[in-house]
């Protein structure tokens, strides 16, 4: 007969006055390190401040990885129905219209109930809760696709930050994906300056043009892979209305 698997308690974490359970703290994410789930949740803990800045009160997709970080995972729009009743959430729609109850980080718990059910990290809408009709981002996606460097990458957003300083406009930049960077502009929410998403895509679509015109050598605007060439692709389709982003200081799987 085989011994018994000892069955890991769970512990209690204080978070945004609540207590949230973790289960399986000792369960191991990341295997190369050893990390385990309760390092992750210790990891927004620390994180919270700059991680609620970027998402406190917006919907988020769920990416869960049962089995840690080297597993499969899986996308999960909807909040299970056995989510405890404090928790955030919002109707989101699809561009066809579906409607989902998507989480919505309203605080540090909401968090890291994701991550106990095995969320590394969040993948964002480009606006606040209950307000989808008004987007407060533009989000300029350099992908850097097959032929290119990420000295291309980096080359591409200093061409983004010229152009931005020539519109008067402030960037915001992050790292995205293997070799991607990303490029957030903060858009007014509300009085005459305030836009709906497919505004923002238009402007997105000019943004990605120009940048194209200015720079035919090293960045593209082609929608179609065969047209790019080994050149940055500004990816403007990111500001679609259903489109969410990787969110800064999430975690990834790599």
């Amino acid at each position: 007969s085989h011994p018994a698997v000892p069955v890991e308690d769970p512990v209690i974490i204080s978070a945004a006055g609540r207590d949230v359970e973790i289960s399986s703290p000792d369960k191991e994410f990341f295997a190369d390190r050893g990390e385990t789930k309760l390092d992750l949740v210790n990891y927004y803990l620390t994180m919270a401040e700059p991680v609620m800045r970027q998402m406190r009160n917006r919907p988020v997709m769920m990416q869960r990885f049962p089995n840690g970080a080297g597993g499969s995972s899986f996308f999960q729009k909807r909040i299970p129905d056995n989510a405890p009743d404090w928790l955030h959430s919002t109707a989101v729609h699809t561009m066809y219209g579906t409607e989902s109850r998507a989480l919505v980080i309203g605080d540090i718990a909401d968090l890291v109930w994701a991550v106990n059910i095995g969320c590394l990290g969040f993948h964002v809408w480009a606006f606040q809760v209950n307000d989808e009709h008004v987007c407060d981002q533009l989000r300029i996606d350099l992908d850097p696709g097959e032929g290119t460097t990420y000295a291309m990458a980096q080359e591409a957003a200093h061409e983004t930050r010229r152009l931005l300083d020539d519109l008067g406009v402030r960037g915001w930049i992050k790292t995205s994906g293997n070799r991607g960077l990303h490029v957030y502009v903060p858009l007014a929410t509300s009085g005459p300056t305030a836009h709906d998403p497919i505004d923002v895509r238009r402007a997105a679509v000019a943004l990605a043009r120009e940048l194209e015109r200015r720079r035919p050598d090293l960045i593209t605007s082609s929608w179609w892979k065969e047209e790019r060439g080994p050149r940055i692709f500004v990816d403007f389709n990111q500001n679609a209305p259903h489109k969410t982003v990787f969110g800064a200081w999430s975690v990834r799987a790599l």
